[in-house]
């Protein structure tokens, strides 16, 4: 039940009742299996002895979460760590404050949820507070953060009454790293934003949405239609058929904090294009809504016209081309210098389509006008703008869409792209790159190690920077001439490899370095991961669950891996060990 985010209490847990709830009908599951279970529990218990109490379960949950987080401590083991926040409202409008560490161990990197806090006020004090207090009951300490990691409200950033800058006040070698997934999204928004045309684009997206996913009729209506285009495909042998080919496909709605919507949005949206405009000529005759007819009708107008289809399929490719940046960036062992590289490559693939993507481009938007029968545009003719008719532009078709469309977008977006990911740039991960295994350690370099040791000076004193100084040329002639330290991808593989060969004993200076890159955060994709669990473990059938049960069961649920290493013996010692029982369970 913890494991899946089950609720434990039934709605109706009288005797009559056909189901009295998942923990006490899964007792008399165990009883009617176990005849020496079944003398001692239920009804076969003394009445005031039955454990089976509100109080009960939630000691039980609360022995579960105390193995779990015992069990991730015991990894950290007194190693530095990353901290990574973030706050949201739960069902009750709770705001909930999530804590997940990010640390090195056994060469692996691993994010863990430790606790969900409750926070009455969201300034950046009370987060402190808030954190301080969880550090205090877990005994952990502020000054072995080696990183934060957030989402960039101001709150949480501020540069100077910011939680960021509070725990930097504290400990100057917590380094804060933006979420890299949050400010890939916010590079798809700021041009939305800023272009005109992307923005009214956008905004006819989220208006088609509201048309077409308005009710559950017309949802059902593009499913049906897409269903009986594929069946007509499939009969005269224009697509492949087999397991997990020819889906049933429906829109989904684009969310700015949910990261990776808008392309999936629009991939729908190139699917099931016949089947949109189906629905919206549906909704333009029979809807008895005039408003809505009128809006179906502009819809059709928009979504049918050459403009449309350009923008349709600039941002689709411009989206996938980051979509595989977002999907690696959420990754949760994904290091700081991979990122950083994915992130130079993306800008590379965007910069070199500016430059030769056109053509492409408009070979696609062809093809597809072609076979949704829309008008396309002559492009050596002279272009004339649709909000001045009269006006001679003296430029071409093929000119406004290359010049003054595509490029003006692309170049919005390289230097949306630049602005956002400035940081990556800093002198901090410039050292760091010295440590990348690629092409046979081409980066090493031991004065931009030794320059790194100096950002961490609690982590080295000085007759260790010299040992180092001299450890380092051993360690590069060693694995340079190591068969299993050829072909790493990057510094999360080096640790683990080091680890396997047991040279982070042989080299423990430049492996304390390693784990220092290792733990700085990429994104805070763990963080929204626990968010949704919360969402499942307090859902609106279960809004009045105290803030404390709601921990134990959110950890519990997040962190199944671990939970599945708990014994019965463990959570019955810690069960005993809470308070004086009136049975021994041992």
């Amino acid at each position: 039940m913890l494991n899946g985010a089950l609720p434990f209490r039934g709605h109706d847990e009288s005797e009559t009742s056909f189901h009295i709830g998942n923990f006490l009908e899964l007792i008399k599951l165990i009883r009617d299996q176990n005849e020496v279970v079944g003398k001692v529990t239920l009804g076969n218990a003394p009445g005031n002895n039955q454990m089976v109490a509100p109080s009960i379960q939630k000691d039980i949950v609360h022995c579960f979460a105390q193995e779990v987080l015992k069990y991730i401590f015991q990894e950290i083991n007194d190693d530095v760590f990353s901290l990574l926040v973030d706050e949201s409202s739960d069902i009750s409008k709770k705001e909930q404050m999530v804590v997940v560490l990010r640390y090195v161990t056994c060469g692996i990197v691993k994010e863990r949820f430790v606790g969900l806090v409750h926070v009455k006020d969201t300034n950046a004090l009370s987060l402190k507070s808030a954190i301080e207090f969880l550090f205090v009951e877990h005994d952990l300490s502020l000054k072995k953060i080696r990183g934060q990691g957030y989402d960039g409200a101001s709150n949480m950033r501020g540069q100077f009454n910011g939680l960021k800058a509070l725990i930097l006040k504290e400990n100057s070698s917590a380094y804060y790293v933006h979420c890299f997934a949050h400010q890939l999204q916010l590079v798809v928004v700021a041009v939305a934003h800023k272009h005109i045309e992307v923005g009214k684009f956008f905004d006819m997206i989220s208006s088609l949405m509201n048309v077409v996913c308005a009710s559950c009729k017309r949802s059902d209506m593009v499913r049906e239609s897409q269903k009986e285009k594929v069946q007509e495909v499939i009969g005269s042998g224009e697509t492949e058929t087999g397991s997990g080919l020819n889906q049933e496909l429906s829109l989904g709605r684009p969310g700015d904090t949910r990261w990776g919507s808008h392309y999936k949005t629009l991939k729908r949206l190139v699917d099931l294009f016949p089947s949109v405009i189906e629905v919206l000529q549906y909704v333009e005759e029979v809807c008895e809504n005039p408003c809505s007819q009128r809006q179906a009708n502009g819809l059709q107008i928009y979504f049918q016209s050459f403009d449309s289809v350009f923008y349709l399929h600039l941002m689709l490719h411009i989206l996938g081309v980051t979509e595989s940046l977002s999907q690696a960036l959420q990754k949760k062992d994904q290091d700081i210098l991979n990122a950083v590289s994915l992130v130079k490559s993306t800008k590379r693939q965007l910069q070199q389509f500016r430059l030769d993507g056109f053509c492409r481009l408009l070979e696609k938007i062809s093809s597809f006008c072609e076979k949704h029968d829309i008008e396309t545009v002559n492009m050596e003719e002279i272009y004339v703008n649709p909000k001045n008719r009269r006006h001679k532009t003296n430029i071409t078709y093929r000119h406004y869409y290359e010049y003054e469309c595509f490029n003006t977008v692309m170049d919005m977006q390289i230097q949306e792209f630049g602005d956002r990911f400035d940081e990556v740039s800093s002198e901090l991960l410039t050292c760091m790159a010295a440590l990348s295994p690629h092409y046979s350690f081409c980066d090493f370099d031991p004065s931009k190690l030794l320059r790194l040791t100096e950002f961490y000076p609690d982590d080295f004193n000085d007759d260790e920077r010299t040992t180092l100084e001299h450890q380092l040329q051993l360690y590069i002639d060693n694995v340079q001439h190591d068969e299993l330290f050829a072909n790493l991808k990057g510094i999360s593989e080096l640790g683990r490899v080091m680890i396997e060969t047991r040279k982070h004993l042989v080299f423990p200076l430049v492996y304390r370095l390693l784990k220092l890159a290792l733990v700085l955060p990429v994104a805070t994709a763990t963080v929204e991961r626990c968010f949704s669990a919360m969402k499942l473990v307090k859902s609106a059938l279960r809004n009045r669950i105290c803030d404390d049960f709601l921990n134990g069961c959110v950890i519990c649920a997040v962190e199944k891996e671990i939970l599945a290493k708990v014994t019965n013996q463990d959570v019955m010692t810690c069960f005993q060990m809470m308070k004086t029982r009136r049975n021994q369970l041992m």
